[in-house]
């Protein structure tokens, strides 16, 4: 089917999707939705590791798991139509209306997850949308949305709600971009950059290379194990894992034991710099590293790891542009360095965000509420998470308030629109009513400039 023929079945599908659906109903298929995902985690997941070539296979079940059980969490109580709100000063009411059909632009770093948040939080704003995955995921993907095509039309969702290009490339997924009401791409900064040139509304994601600190008030290893699991989590593509991180130096020695004992191979001087000419050609990340199990890298930087290793750390000689180290790695390598205070790592992490990654995450280790607000106001991040792993909780959790999700806005400092999760929320349009409240008085000049 040609993709003018797939937008135009969209919009026919969702004028009666949105005529004929309440909240309950929509409510009732998003749930499906998260379900098929979740009963179906181990088949998706091989699926996912057999095409795509990268991740491991017991991460992306998590991954299924988790991220359908929270995303469903977060919207299972949330209105999404009809009058959102009716303000108490002024008597304004809000309400919500669907903002048409929706092109989803997923990766095959999360080809599975990512097309289900995106069905998800459309059905639950009464959109249709388009699933665009990356070429190199189709098949998986697209098992994935028929699966839910499947549930949902059942329940009485018409039949081109949700639809899936089967044949992905870069020509339709432009032309998709083009002809949509707006755009949510999720994926590499050339497909983020084409959706913005799109000419349509779009939501996009920053780099990701998220900076870490410990706190000299913590337990290291417990902290070591949280940030060895954060790196390693699905052989480190997720753009919410730990990349660098920042140590006291007059605990090097700890520090260092408890990440040896999470895991940690620290590589001398040698095997550093065969490391680097493996992760990086002509400056940027090879390729054929990503998602990649810590042995095959290994093996390719030519380095001899003990059984057991779960993480490559090589110590930086300087932040940024002074260490290749610093840059981001979509791999189970790691970056770290020394710091006198507190400050001091704050403003090498801000150094190294500035190079690359700068609005997406960072991660703070500490039990100093001081020191974890100031981490909050220093760094250019949208998310800071806080005693836990990156990976799994930047991109939402139940317990710590993001809206989980599988894109994330990373502001005006990784060139989005917004700095948050994007949820639901971002694909409504909203009509105010807005009459003129005569319970409130307007100040006489004295009044307001006396």
């Amino acid at each position: 089917m040609e993709v003018k023929e797939m937008v135009a079945k969209a919009r026919a599908a969702q004028a009666i999707f949105e005529r004929t659906f309440n909240q309950a109903s929509c409510d009732a298929v998003v749930r499906a939705t998260a379900r098929v995902i979740f009963e179906n985690a181990e088949m998706l997941a091989k699926m996912a590791v057999e095409e795509t070539k990268m991740g491991k296979l017991e991460d992306k079940i998590a991954k299924c798991r988790n991220k359908s059980k929270g995303i469903w969490y977060n919207l299972r109580d949330k209105k999404s139509m009809g009058i959102l709100e009716i303000d108490e000063r002024t008597d304004m009411i809000t309400i919500a209306k669907p903002v048409g059909v929706v092109a989803g632009i997923t990766p095959m770093t999360n080809p599975v997850v990512t097309p289900m948040s995106k069905i998800m939080f459309a059905l639950k704003t009464k959109n249709a949308i388009i699933i665009a995955p990356h070429p190199k995921s189709k098949l998986c993907s697209s098992k994935a949305v028929h699966m839910i095509q499947e549930k949902i039309q059942a329940m009485g969702v018409p039949e081109n709600v949700v639809q899936v290009i089967e044949e992905p490339s870069i020509e339709s997924t432009q032309e998709l971009m083009k002809s949509v009401d707006v755009v949510v791409a999720t994926g590499g900064m050339p497909m983020v950059r084409s959706a913005y040139s799109s000419g349509k509304p779009s939501f996009g994601v920053g780099a990701g290379n998220v900076q870490c600190i410990l706190d000299t008030d913590i337990n290291f290893e417990e902290a070591a194990k949280k940030v060895v699991f954060g790196r390693t989590f699905d052989n480190g593509i997720i753009c919410s894992g730990e990349q660098f991180f920042c140590y006291p130096k007059k605990d090097k020695e700890a520090v260092f034991a408890a990440f040896k004992k999470a895991g940690a191979y620290f590589c001398n001087d040698a095997e550093k710099k065969s490391l680097l000419a493996t992760l990086f050609k002509d400056n940027a990340m090879n390729r054929d590293v990503v998602g990649q199990d810590i042995e095959k890298i290994a093996d390719m930087a030519g380095i001899k790891i003990p059984a057991g290793t779960k993480t490559i750390v090589a110590e930086a000689v300087g932040a940024a542009q002074a260490d290749q180290i610093c840059k981001e790695k979509m791999c189970p390598v790691m970056g770290c360095i020394g710091y006198d205070n507190f400050e001091e790592g704050l403003h090498i992490m801000l150094d190294n965000l500035h190079m690359e990654g700068n609005g997406h995450t960072c991660v703070v280790h500490s039990n100093n509420q001081g020191n974890i607000i100031m981490a909050g106001e220093m760094l250019t991040v949208s998310r800071v998470v806080v005693n836990a792993p990156g990976s799994t909780t930047g991109g939402g959790a139940i317990q710590n308030g993001l809206a989980v999700t599988n894109t994330l806005g990373c502001g005006t400092w990784g060139n989005n629109s917004i700095s948050e999760n994007f949820t639901y929320k971002h694909l409504l349009n909203t009509t105010r009513i807005a009459p003129l409240c005569e319970r409130i008085r307007i100040p006489s000049d004295e009044e307001m400039w006396g």
